[in-house]
């Protein structure tokens, strides 16, 4: 059920009230306790001899998150600008748990914990096990909560880490009670129930007044990575929503079944003409089509696991939620219907009933797909799914002890990879033969635009052009040398003047052979790199366990293929940081990165895939974008449906157009 106004303006106020109080609590714990002001004065760490042994632990350590904030830098002015950064993440942090707790009770994967504070079904039964060794209500209280979280962070990681930066502090009793009093207001019980609850919330986390400030402050294009999310952050409204995905997932199904499937129903935005005939293979449409006619060219059935929809401008992940509706029929259908799908399954001996238990993971592990450029968000929309197959378990009556753990998901933040230079240099010394540590260089330098590039960066591109050019280095190299022409060229020179001369060091490539499966040689020392810099850097936990490491996992996401891209992309201007390379890599879409975004995902698309997305309207009829139109548009897609929505749908000053193109 979509959240309608009313209940907005309640989670809007809730958010409100529950950052004022957090970032009150945590700024005074700052200062009184642990000597950081929130000017960026920071005491030195023999002042606080008074600490305890675990106060000096934290005090240690929000110091040292301190100056990661700042790169490194000392001055008042950028650790200020950091310690206001440190504290929003602490207060989101905070704020997103315990959100979480509230949803997880609705869904009765956890006993109640927070839902009546000190009085909560699960804390007196903690309790009564316990005693009173852990102390008064309020040391007991925190301990148990610590309990739930580390429970939770088997299936979430990283979300509930009580060693992730963001978990570092907790509040005190007052600021404590005062927050689930928030949380438990009578006004909000419906709202837990809701999954998109937690995308609202994100969405307000970021006032609209700081988002005015944002844009005053800068004049035009957003100054960084950040900018650009919080000014770009607008919640797809559920119609529209539907609308996309009803015409780009719902279509898709609706081909490959030829109208046989209970998508016909449910999908009731999808536009149909009055009648509808699905062509045979290799059928042509007659030359002549009736207009109340649809034609719909065959279209092979496939296995649902391998249909993915990507969303690549994800936030919370609401085409994600409404797009796993759809993907529960499909694969109950195919199950039922299609003998063919799931055979691996079948022959291992998997009942139906044991397949219908699966479904809810299956589709998180396998279909959707999301990228953001923040990584709150990332969390945020791996959150809203893991609840919503927490609502499906919950709906057939599974107890949570026997729903299936959820290994994997596909959501990626665009984020440069992990790692210091100098461990970049020793990484790629030790790796044999010495090219791929080039190419890991190559990577890791491009990745650094990641954080404001976000999916328009073309990774992918930079690892085919990596191997295309020291392949043809080397073929170039071994011809001469067979010729005996550059044999002495060659001999005497150090590798240095070997890669100055060819951009890489080849000579260690001896035979063609060798070049046979570069590709997943390089993959796989991308993969051990981001993996060991996660560990060095002790940010090792993933959110689910088989989940790629950061860096990695953007990189995975960027080289698959699509059969559905679903999106609302940011508009206007790129961040700085990023506005050449997109002048440079999208030369036709480049005015408006909501144009970028289409050729993207088009160039993301299978043959015959389809784009849904809601953007700014200006792209199709301003001059500046008649290149888009012509050369993309209608050359490389043709729409498929197009709705003229004008303004008052985004919460912005933008009018727009929601639409589905199919890339031909």
């Amino acid at each position: 059920m979509a959240i309608g106004k009313d209940d907005r303006r309640r989670i809007e106020k809730l958010v409100g009230d529950c950052r004022a109080l957090l970032e009150a609590e945590f700024g005074a714990q700052f200062q009184t306790i642990f000597g950081i002001g929130l000017d960026g004065s920071i005491a030195d760490m023999n002042t606080l001899g008074h600490l305890s042994d675990n106060e000096q632990r934290i005090a240690l350590a929000l110091r040292q998150e301190l100056l990661h904030y700042a790169e490194g830098k000392a001055e008042k002015k950028a650790l200020a600008a950091a310690t206001e950064k440190l504290l929003r993440e602490i207060a989101f942090t905070t704020l997103n748990r315990f959100a979480a707790l509230k949803l997880c009770e609705r869904r009765e994967f956890l006993f109640e914990s927070i839902g009546s504070g000190y009085s909560s079904r699960g804390f007196e039964l903690y309790c009564r096990l316990a005693g009173p060794s852990l102390g008064e209500s309020y040391q007991r209280y925190v301990c148990y909560l610590e309990s739930v979280f580390d429970e939770l962070s088997l299936d979430l990681g990283a979300l509930f880490d009580r060693r992730a930066p963001g978990a570092i502090l907790f509040p005190r009793e007052k600021a404590l009670l005062a927050l689930l009093e928030f949380l438990n207001d009578a006004s909000l019980n419906h709202l837990w129930a809701e999954d998109e609850t937690i995308g609202w919330m994100y969405q307000y986390f970021n006032s609209k007044d700081e988002r005015r400030e944002m844009r005053a402050e800068s004049g035009g294009a957003p100054r960084n990575s950040r900018e650009l999310a919080v000014r770009n952050q607008f919640f797809t409204p559920r119609y529209v929503v539907r609308f996309l995905v009803d015409n780009s997932l719902g279509r898709l199904w609706y081909e490959m079944t030829r109208g046989e499937t209970g998508l016909s129903d449910m999908c009731t935005l999808l536009v149909r003409k009055p009648h509808v005939r699905f062509l045979a293979k290799d059928e042509k449409a007659p030359a002549s089509e009736d207009e109340n006619t649809d034609y719909h060219p065959y279209r092979a059935l496939k296995d649902p696991r391998e249909i993915r929809m990507l969303d690549p401008a994800c936030g919370s992940m609401h085409f994600g939620l409404y797009a796993f509706d759809l993907y529960e029929v499909m694969y109950r259908e195919a199950w039922d219907r299609s003998p063919e799908c799931f055979s691996d399954l079948r022959a291992a001996g998997m009942s139906r009933d044991e397949f219908l238990k699966r479904i809810p993971a299956m589709v998180i592990e396998h279909n959707i797909h999301g990228i953001d450029i923040d990584r709150r968000c990332t969390q945020i929309a791996a959150l809203s799914l893991w609840l919503r197959a927490q609502r499906s378990w919950k709906e057939a009556a599974i107890p949570a002890a026997s729903r299936p753990k959820i290994l994997k998901s596909n959501i990626a933040c665009a984020e440069p990879m992990p790692g210091e230079a100098t461990f970049l240099e020793e990484y790629a010394a030790s790796l044999k033969p010495s090219l791929l540590g080039d190419f890991v260089k190559a990577v890791w330098q491009d990745m650094r635009l990641a954080g404001e590039a976000g999916s328009l960066l073309k990774i992918d591109d930079t690892i085919q052009s990596a191997l295309k050019k020291a392949k043809t280095a080397w073929d170039v190299w071994t011809k001469d040398i067979q010729k005996r022409s550059l044999a002495g060229l060659f001999e005497d020179r150090s590798s240095d003047d070997f890669k100055a001369m060819l951009g890489y060091d080849i000579r260690e490539i001896k035979d063609v052979s060798e070049w046979e499966g570069m590709e997943l040689k390089l993959l796989s020392a991308l993969k051990g790199f981001a993996e060991a810099a996660q560990t060095v850097n002790g940010t090792g936990k993933r959110l689910f366990a088989d989940d790629a490491a950061a860096g990695f996992a953007f990189i995975d996401l960027c080289r698959k293929c699509y059969d559905v891209v679903l999106m609302n992309p940011p508009f206007g201007e790129a961040a700085a940081g990023s506005k050449q390379y997109i002048a440079d890599e999208y030369e036709r879409s480049k005015n408006d990165l909501a144009s970028a975004f289409i050729e993207m995902g088009l160039k993301r698309l299978e043959r015959r895939g389809y784009l849904g997305a809601i953007t700014t309207r200006t792209i199709f009829f301003l001059s500046s974008h008649t290149r888009f139109r012509e050369e993309i548009v209608l050359k490389e897609a043709k729409p498929v449906v197009f709705a003229d929505l004008g303004f008052g749908v985004l919460d912005a000053m933008v009018e727009t157009a929601a639409y589905v193109l199919e890339k031909v």
